[in-house]
C-alpha cells in the first residue's frame, strides 16, 4: 500500500515522497480513507507512530478539493505549547507547495504578535484552549467557516484541566462540522468528552493492551538514593552519551540534576513549565542541533516533542503514573527506528517498578554497576524463633510467649545445675552450707547476764 492508493491529492503525495514517505503506518492507513469520507473518528495510537500526519493530509487534502478562502477552515487543539509548535511545523511540512497560511497559538508569547498572524489570514489554527479563548474574546479570530476540529492528545487536554474551555469551545463552533479525536486511551473521561464533541463517530484502536517496545533497549540500574547524580554522570561520561534526554518526577529535582551536570562539566539545559517558553525552545533548538549534550526534563516532555533519531533517554527517577513511563522512552525509537531506555531505581520506587511491569506484562532485570550497587536492596528477613505452638486458633501474646522462653530456661538450668536457687531465694534464705573446716556451724554464744547487770549498773 502507497499513500497514493489512499485517495490523497496528487500534489500532496509529490511531496510526501520528496520527504521519503513510501508506506503509510497502520494508523494512516485506517485513519485517511474514513476522514476522507467525512466521518467523525475517535482513535487511539501511541506516541510515535505517524498521528499526526494521520489528520493534517485529510485536512489538506479537503482545503486543496474547496473553493479558495482566507477562513479559518481547520481548527488543531493540543494540550501544550511544545506540541503547537510540532504540529504547525508538519502542517507546513506537509503543506509546503499548497500556499495554505497556518498559525499556532499558545500561552507565553505575546498575543500582538499572534493577533497580526491572525489578522493577514490562516487556513489552519494550531492552539492550546485557553489561549484560543483569549483570542476569541478579543476578536481576533473567527469559528464560522470552521469544517474541520481535531483534538490531538485529548486525554492530556482534560487531564491538564481544560474541561471548562473546551466545553466553552464546542458551544462556539459549528454544527456542522468534522470532528476527529486522538487519544493514548478510552477512559471514561474521554468518552464522556466524545458525548458532547462527536456525532456518530467511529471507533479506531491502535493502541495494543500491551504497549510494543520491543524496538526499544530498556536496561534497569538498582542504586541507593544518594548514588543516583554520580551513577548518572559516570553512565553519561563512560558510554559516550552524544544526546541525552533525562527525566526527573519533580521541576525541583531537574534543577538540582541540571546544575549538578553542569558542574560536571557537561552541557546541559534544563526544560520544565516553570522555564519561561522562550529559553524552553532554545534550549530544545540547541539539544535537536547537537549544541547540548543533556536536556533534563519533566513530563512535560514525555508527549509532543519529536526529537529526530534521538538515541537515549534515561529515566532518573521512574514517574507517578506508570502510563508516562512509556511516553517517556517513546522520545526515543520514534516511527519504528531503535532506540535505548536506561532506568536508575532505588529500594523505595519498587513498587513504582512492579506498576510498569504490570502495564508492560514482563519482568526487567534489575542490573548493578560496581562501584554504584544499592546497599539496602535487598532486606533479610527476621529469623522465625522456636515457641511453645499456641492453642489451635490464638495467637500468643508477647508476653505468654516470653514467659514460655523463661520457664523453658529455668528447667534447663534446674536439670545440669540443682544446687542452683533463684535471686528471690538467696534475699530471703541464710546461707546454711557447711564450711570446708566444719560440717555444721557453731551455736551462737548465750549473753551473760553479769555483764549485761554490769552494763545497767555503770548506766
Amino acid at each position: 500500500m502507497s499513500f497514493h492508493t489512499l485517495g490523497l491529492d496528487a500534489q500532496l503525495c509529490t511531496t510526501l515522497d520528496a520527504l521519503g514517505y513510501a508506506t503509510p503506518t497502520p494508523i494512516q492507513a485506517k485513519v485517511i480513507p474514513l476522514v476522507l469520507e467525512g466521518r467523525d473518528l475517535m482513535a487511539t495510537a501511541q506516541t510515535g507512530t505517524g498521528k499526526t500526519a494521520a489528520y493534517v493530509l485529510p485536512l489538506l487534502h479537503s482545503l486543496i478539493n474547496s473553493p479558495a478562502s482566507p477562513a479559518l477552515r481547520g481548527l488543531i487543539l493540543v494540550p501544550t505549547r511544545e506540541l503547537a509548535t510540532q504540529v504547525e511545523r508538519s502542517v507546513r511540512t506537509y503543506g509546503h507547495h499548497t500556499g495554505f497560511k497556518s498559525c499556532a497559538l499558545y500561552g507565553g508569547a505575546k498575543l500582538a504578535t499572534q493577533a497580526k498572524k491572525l489578522q493577514d489570514g490562516v487556513q489552519i489554527l494550531v492552539a492550546t484552549p485557553g489561549r484560543l479563548l483569549e483570542h476569541l474574546k478579543l476578536g481576533n479570530v473567527s469559528l464560522e467557516s470552521l469544517r474541520l476540529v481535531v483534538f490531538d492528545e485529548a486525554d492530556r487536554i482534560l487531564d491538564m484541566g481544560f474541561w471548562a474551555d473546551v466545553e466553552t469551545l464546542v458551544a462556539l463552533f459549528p454544527k456542522k462540522r468534522q470532528t476527529l479525536l486522538f487519544s493514548v486511551n478510552l477512559n471514561k473521561s474521554i468518552k464522556r468528552f466524545s458525548e458532547i464533541c462527536l456525532k456518530k463517530p467511529l471507533t479506531i484502536a491502535l493502541t495494543p493492551t500491551v504497549p510494543d517496545t520491543s524496538h526499544i533497549s530498556q536496561t534497569f540500574y538498582g542504586c541507593d538514593k544518594e548514588q543516583k547524580n554520580e551513577l548518572l554522570s559516570y553512565l553519561i561520561g563512560s558510554r559516550n552519551f552524544s544526546q541525552v534526554l533525562v527525566f526527573t518526577k519533580t521541576k525541583g529535582s531537574a534543577d538540582v540534576l541540571g546544575a549538578h551536570l553542569k558542574e560536571s562539566g557537561l552541557k546541559t539545559a534544563i526544560f520544565h513549565g516553570d522555564v519561561p517558553y522562550a529559553h524552553r525552545a532554545k534550549a530544545l533548538n540547541a539539544f535537536k542541533a547537537g549544541l547540548i549534550r543533556v536536556l533534563v526534563a519533566t513530563d512535560i516532555a514525555s508527549r509532543g516533542l519529536d526529537i529526530e533519531k534521538l538515541p537515549t533517554i534515561i529515566n532518573f527517577d521512574l514517574p507517578p503514573d506508570a502510563e508516562d513511563y512509556i511516553h517517556r522512552i517513546g522520545r526515543t525509537g520514534r516511527a519504528g527506528e531503535s532506540g535505548e531506555a536506561i532506568t536508575l531505581v532505588t529500594p523505595e520506587e519498587k513498587s513504582k517498578l512492579k506498576e510498569v511491569e504490570t502495564l508492560v506484562k514482563r519482568t526487567f532485570k534489575i542490573d548493578f554497576l560496581e562501584g554504584f550497587e544499592a546497599k539496602r536492596w535487598h532486606i533479610p528477613k527476621p529469623k522465625k524463633q522456636g515457641h511453645k505452638p499456641a492453642q489451635k486458633g490464638k495467637k500468643p501474646s508477647a508476653k505468654a510467649d516470653a514467659r514460655t522462653k523463661q520457664g523453658t530456661k529455668a528447667k534447663s538450668e534446674s536439670r545440669t545445675r540443682p544446687e542452683s536457687r533463684t535471686k528471690s531465694e538467696e534475699r530471703t534464705r541464710p546461707n546454711t552450707k557447711p564450711s570446708a573446716k566444719a560440717k555444721t556451724s557453731p551455736k551462737p554464744r548465750p549473753k551473760s547476764p553479769k555483764k549485761d547487770s554490769t552494763k545497767k549498773a555503770k548506766r
